[in-house]
């Protein structure tokens, strides 16, 4: 190796280290600005929030769709590390669920759904393969609480993220400025009313994600 190849190196390192954060700091602020301005943010305003030039944005991102598609990939990544760190972590099943519930809210869930419904082609390999991650570990938090006998039976994933898309929903003209003491509040009600013994019974079946997938056709 020459003297050349031996500086190049360490730079090669550090360019792709620097794309890498640029890239990151532009998903993290498109999905803070999506949830405060909603699908038609300029990507202006993007590229303002992470701190870069319009042209690293657009060097990372040909197109809105591209970076809205990498955002549902972000967030669903979150969410299943969160559902991973709860099981692992909290002995008490049912202290994991609770906590996989309010940090799973934290991800923005309910504002982002809407506008990322687009997102999610089921052809796609990475938005699929994400989906079953976050499915299987969503599962296995609420398969335990279940033979724990703390969890009532008659529920399955698909009614716990219809609870919490529709729970951290804010309201229409009231934007998300203070929404969270509401969110908070209504999601402590809501898994009080998911701890067995179950006080009533549920009509129909308990929903899975292939069931909210075949609603949307």
């Amino acid at each position: 190796m020459t003297d050349l190849d031996a500086v190049a190196k360490p730079r090669t390192a550090r360019l792709r280290a620097d794309a890498s954060r640029n890239r990151d700091r532009i998903v993290a602020a498109a999905t803070e600005a999506l949830v405060e301005f909603g699908p038609d943010v300029p990507l202006d305003e993007v590229a303002r929030r992470a701190g870069v030039g319009n042209a690293t944005l657009y060097r990372h991102f040909s197109d809105r769709g591209e970076l809205v598609r990498q955002v549902a990939l972000s967030v669903m990544a979150r969410t299943a590390k969160r559902a991973e760190d709860a099981l692992t972590e909290e002995p008490d099943a049912f202290a994991a669920l609770y906590r996989f519930v309010f940090e799973a809210a934290e991800e923005r869930i309910g504002a982002l759904c809407p506008m990322l419904s687009e997102a999610f082609d089921r052809e796609d390999p990475d938005v699929a393969g994400q989906a079953e991650r976050m499915e299987r570990a969503i599962n296995a938090i609420l398969d335990r609480a279940q033979r724990n006998g703390l969890l009532r039976p008659d529920i399955a994933v698909g009614d716990l993220m219809v609870a919490i898309t529709q729970l951290t929903r804010p309201l229409p003209g009231t934007g998300c400025a203070g929404f969270d003491r509401f969110v908070h509040r209504h999601l402590q009600l809501f898994l009080d009313g998911l701890r067995a013994p179950a006080r009533s019974v549920l009509v129909g079946t308990a929903a899975t994600l292939e069931d909210l997938k075949a609603g949307r056709n």
